[in-house]
């Protein structure tokens, strides 16, 4: 009787480590291989994360020096509760929210949009995001720029990205403006510190077209970070 409790929580077990693979994987893996591999190696980080107890809402781990960017009228508070996160460490991503179809139009557009608008598209350009997997498109500073942000380097001079299935985004800005972003509920810290700089930020999904309008500006806030420079 006990041999068959113990095979019956085995099979139980294996069960529901392969619906979470299966899950993780239907989910889109980000920058991740969609492989057994992968998943173990974002397990292990997810269990060191669970043991340092980080708090990704909290912004005082962000360095207090720098630049702001933002023009902070533009950011204001995010109305109601924080959108609640997928059960994985990588990748870091909210479960969908409404949108409507304008907004949504708008916020896939985005990253052309403002990559092929002057001043901006002397700066920068679009290819597939490398964080990503390449699963869509990222703003990237031109290689010739002079003034690029040498930090970036961790994330292959990407400037920002959205995420195709449920619209969050994630964003290289200034320590300064991360810390404004995450107090006025717009968006947390990545969580795996090592892979990325600290003001790499997930930000939420927008809901309607005020809220990318809110999206657009910390965009243009990144730009002019991965360019040292202000930019309108």
């Amino acid at each position: 009787m006990a041999a068959q409790y113990v095979f019956a929580g085995i099979a139980a077990a294996g069960i529901a480590f392969w619906y979470d693979f299966t899950s993780w994987k239907s989910a889109g893996t980000g920058g991740t291989p969609p492989t057994l591999e992968g998943y173990l190696k974002i397990r292990r980080w997810g269990i060191y994360l669970l043991y340092t107890r980080q708090n990704l809402l909290d912004p005082s781990p962000l360095p207090d020096s720098g630049t702001s960017y933002i023009k902070s009228q533009r950011i204001p508070g995010r109305v109601g509760n924080r959108p609640e996160l997928t059960r994985w460490t990588l990748p870091q991503r909210q479960f969908p929210e409404k949108i409507t179809p304008t907004a949504s139009a708008t916020l896939h557009n985005l990253m052309q949009e403002i990559s092929s608008t002057a001043p901006y598209s002397e700066y920068i350009e679009t290819r597939p995001s490398k964080t990503e997997g390449g699963t869509g498109p990222a703003i990237y500073v031109k290689p010739d720029v002079k003034t690029i942000n040498p930090v970036a380097h961790k994330i292959f001079y990407e400037v920002a990205h959205v995420h195709p299935a449920e619209n969050s985004l994630h964003v290289y800005v200034s320590p300064q403006d991360a810390k404004l972003i995450m107090n006025r509920g717009w968006g947390l810290r990545f969580p795996v510190t090592w892979i990325a700089p600290p003001s790499w930020i997930m930000v939420y999904a927008p809901r309607n077209e005020e809220e990318v309008e809110v999206v657009r500006e910390i965009v243009r806030a990144a730009v002019c970070f991965a360019v040292s420079m202000n930019i309108e």
